[in-house]
């Protein structure tokens, strides 16, 4: 049985669904008796919506020039 660890550590390949049957099939089946991961899971989903629109409000130039600023600081 997969734990909550190992649920967050592939919970973005589970969000973009791109894991394999098996492994998506372990984490649902974990999803069904984990209070704890439903919670996280909707609050993962609900971070990445908000940074969709969060970013529509930015203009492309600041976000070439902070990609930019991250392309010479890659920490």
């Amino acid at each position: 049985m997969i734990v909550c660890r190992e649920v967050i550590a592939v919970l973005d390949a589970y969000v973009d669904e791109s894991l394999e049957r098996e492994q998506r099939a372990e984490i649902d089946r974990h999803l069904l008796i984990c209070v704890s991961c439903v919670a996280y899971l909707a609050s993962y989903r609900e971070t990445i919506r908000m940074t969709r629109v969060a970013i529509e409000d930015i203009p492309p130039e600041v976000i070439t020039a902070i990609l930019a600023t991250i392309a010479r600081n890659p920490h």
